[in-house]
């Protein structure tokens, strides 16, 4: 089995800055593709941000110039960080990893989520 948790959620003001953290444990052979994802009560969950194990990331475009992901292969962890936050960042935020096992095919496992809420 695999899990991924994940941390550094909480409440922030607008314009302030938060980095997300999710590590992936349990029996894993390798990770290839990471990401961030993103759900608002009442709308659909949507990327906000990919990276690959070579590190090639891609962003949604409402967050590209404020948000940076990175990932240590080393830990298993992928980052998000996020800057000039916004109300409309508030939302429970999701990691996912493309993970194969031992002698199994990869498949995408998620996060539990954690709630990012901006406001004053």
């Amino acid at each position: 089995q695999v899990q991924l948790v994940e941390s550094g959620g909480g409440l922030v003001q607008p314009g302030g800055s938060l980095k997300l953290s999710c590590a992936a444990s349990g029996s894993i052979f390798n990770i290839n593709a990471m990401g961030w994802y993103r759900q608002a009560p009442g709308k659909e969950r949507e990327l906000v941000a990919g990276i690959t194990r070579r590190g090639i990331a891609n962003y949604a475009t409402s967050v590209k110039d404020r948000s940076t992901i990175s990932r240590d292969n080393a830990k298993n962890t992928v980052y998000l960080q996020m800057n000039s936050l916004k109300p409309e960042d508030t939302a429970v935020y999701y990691c996912n990893a493309d993970v194969a096992t031992p002698g199994s095919s990869a498949s995408v496992y998620w996060g539990q989520g954690t709630q990012v809420t901006v406001s004053s």
